[in-house]
């Protein structure tokens, strides 16, 4: 349901194309080409065009293979091997038909070649079929990552992104906060209203949590069923403790009945939230695990509530 909302409401977005050749003249034909339709950059050599793909992300290469220092074929296989830049499309671009560079090129992970003189039609048609292409790829990765029912992040996206902000936390020494959430007697809940409310509820839940947790560099992702998971990076203990209090207290305030809870007339939240710098004796893993104990305690000291601790100092913050 919430993946065709998503599909319909994607904007087109305008590609953007790096020309790289080591003759001024080339560059100049392909823009002249290509910008009323495209955002163009330009690279000069080798170095620049593998500096600019980590700068402005394009979404096509159009590279040269004739170059001094660095040729086309040395460029494409960094940028292949690069997990930042090895998804852009690259369309070598040369000045002879020669059948064992282009079976080179295509096993270094080219996607087509164009070849000089440039044919106006050929190379624009090419062009927008590798736009498509790509657009269409990114959106489907985009869809792989998000939860079809609530539209936040899936579980496999947490799985990909902790890793990632786990590392750029321990080489800045910053601390990490995990907070694990759970909806309160939500079985219950499904059981007075039906799965139809239910799906409902999670989705309005999902979306306040996403609300609440607003930092670009934030995730909310459903973990599994009517849990919730946060990864808050640069947060301390208290800063997590008190995203995680914004959480509960805003979802008890959309008053969603909940005649069969123990807890309130209305549907809550309890939260669990663990924090660390991490270190070469700790892992992520030790974070997640130290988060659902705190969730654990807060269910069982009451629910609708917020349980933390900061693993680093081994201090706890309620």
């Amino acid at each position: 349901m919430f993946i065709d909302e998503y599909i319909s409401g994607v904007a087109p977005v305008r590609g953007k194309i790096l020309l790289v050749d080591d003759q001024v003249v080339n560059i100049k034909i392909l823009h002249q080409l290509l910008q009323d339709d495209y955002d163009i950059f330009m690279a000069r050599d080798g170095q620049q065009a593998i500096d600019m793909c980590k700068k402005v992300n394009p979404d096509i290469v159009l590279l040269d293979i004739e170059m001094p220092m660095m040729n086309g074929f040395d460029v494409c296989a960094h940028l292949k091997n690069d997990p930042d830049t090895e998804d852009i499309a690259i369309i070598f671009v040369s000045g002879h038909f020669d059948e064992e560079k282009e079976v080179k090129g295509f096993q270094l992970g080219a996607v087509d070649f164009i070849h000089k003189p440039i044919n106006p039609v050929i190379t624009k048609t090419r062009v927008k079929n590798q736009i498509m292409l790509k657009s269409q790829t990114d959106l489907l990765r985009t869809i792989a990552l998000l939860d079809a029912l609530t539209g936040v992040a899936n579980r496999r996206k947490f799985e990909q992104t902790l890793p990632i902000c786990w590392l750029q936390c321990a080489r800045d020494k910053h601390p990490l906060t995990i907070i694990m959430l759970d909806i309160d007697f939500f079985k219950h809940f499904n059981d007075n209203y039906g799965h139809a409310e239910g799906d409902r509820c999670l989705r309005i839940v999902a979306q306040k949590i996403q609300d609440t947790v607003n930092r670009p560099y934030d995730l909310v992702a459903r973990y599994g069923g009517e849990e919730f998971i946060c990864i808050l990076p640069n947060t301390d203990a208290i800063g997590g403790t008190y995203v995680a209090q914004q959480i509960v207290d805003s979802i008890l305030s959309l008053k969603i009945t909940h005649e069969n809870s123990e807890v309130s007339d209305f549907v809550t939240i309890s939260a669990g939230v663990a924090t660390i710098t991490p270190r070469g004796d700790s892992s992520y893993q030790d974070l997640v695990k130290a988060a659902d104990k705190q969730l654990y305690l807060s269910k069982d000291r009451g629910r609708n509530r917020v349980i933390g601790c900061d693993i680093t100092d081994d201090t706890v913050a309620v």
